[in-house]
């Protein structure tokens, strides 16, 4: 498996989103033992990167229900613990009727923190990213809790979801330069609408994590080649997926991105995974860009 670079970790160039074993469109879910086979079955497939997030669970009150499985995941794997490096996120509260909210307070992300560091089984965690912004807070100062945060040695490394390039610059300000490790957002040849922040991550070294980048659990992951015929295509001239292509794809556009597909079957993320080593010729990727409505 090819390696990238996030933040103070050296990862693989395709990550994990562990999220469809604990919450998915179709709301069916694996058994625990087949959720654990399919995050070992990335591990041995070459992933070093575990996307995950308190709130990835089948209801409100089983909140940590993801992050326990990678947990359980990795604390039977045969592998090196060592090398694997674990996301998670917080600042969504999820609560009694399935309400939802926002809550970027110190007081509020110390608590999920700590559930997280439980869940993970964990004294620190790798990657702590702010899941999505509480609108009534300034960006900024909950910026400053992460760091405090970190400050306090409970999270290693800081890093953003769902923002802005806006918001990018403001974490950069106050995490100060070379300290925002990540930031993840929704981009795949259904959804490119974040391939601005795509591209000024490049520019400023900040390793992007594309979420759903094959087009989400709603089916269009699986229709990805049909929707967008390139993908297949040049699928089936290499003998792969077009999902490996899309990932492939995705992979060229700069060395700071890291897609993590999600998989509720060992078999999906077996084969993203060979994404890594599948190489495109300059035409294969323009065509694909083309198909997408990007110009690179």
């Amino acid at each position: 498996m090819k390696q990238r670079t996030l933040g103070p970790f050296t990862v693989s160039a395709i990550g994990l989103g562990a999220m469809p074993v604990s919450m998915n469109n179709d709301k069916t879910y694996p058994s625990h033992e087949d959720a654990v086979a399919t995050v070992r079955a990335a591990l041995d497939a070459g992933v070093t990167l575990v996307d995950t997030a308190d709130i990835y669970a089948p209801s409100w009150d089983t909140m940590g229900h993801n992050e326990k499985i990678v947990a359980d995941a990795l604390g039977g794997w045969g592998g090196d613990r060592s090398s694997i490096t674990v996301a998670t996120k917080g600042g969504i509260t999820r609560s009694e009727g399935e309400q939802w909210g926002r809550d970027g307070s110190i007081a509020y992300l110390r608590s999920a923190v700590e559930k997280s560091l439980r869940n993970l089984q964990v004294d620190v965690i790798d990657l702590y990213q702010y899941h999505r912004p509480d609108r009534w807070m300034v960006y900024g100062e909950v910026m400053e809790n992460l760091k405090t945060l970190q400050q306090e040695g409970k999270i290693r490394a800081v890093g953003i979801s769902n923002a802005s390039v806006e918001e990018i610059e403001i974490a950069e300000q106050v995490l100060g330069e070379g300290n925002l490790t990540s930031v993840q957002n929704e981009f795949s040849p259904r959804h490119p609408g974040s391939f601005d922040e795509l591209r000024y991550c490049a520019k400023r070294g900040i390793a992007f994590l594309p979420w759903s980048p094959l087009g989400g659990t709603g089916g269009g992951a699986r229709a990805v080649g049909s929707r967008f015929a390139a993908f297949a295509e040049i699928g089936e001239a290499h003998g792969v997926s077009p999902q490996q292509v899309v990932l492939a794809w995705e992979l060229s556009l700069s060395d700071t991105v890291i897609p993590i597909p999600g998989a509720s079957r060992a078999a999906s993320i077996t084969d993203s995974a060979k994404a890594a080593d599948l190489e495109l010729s300059a035409d294969e990727l323009a065509r694909c860009s083309a198909a997408v409505g990007i110009e690179v």
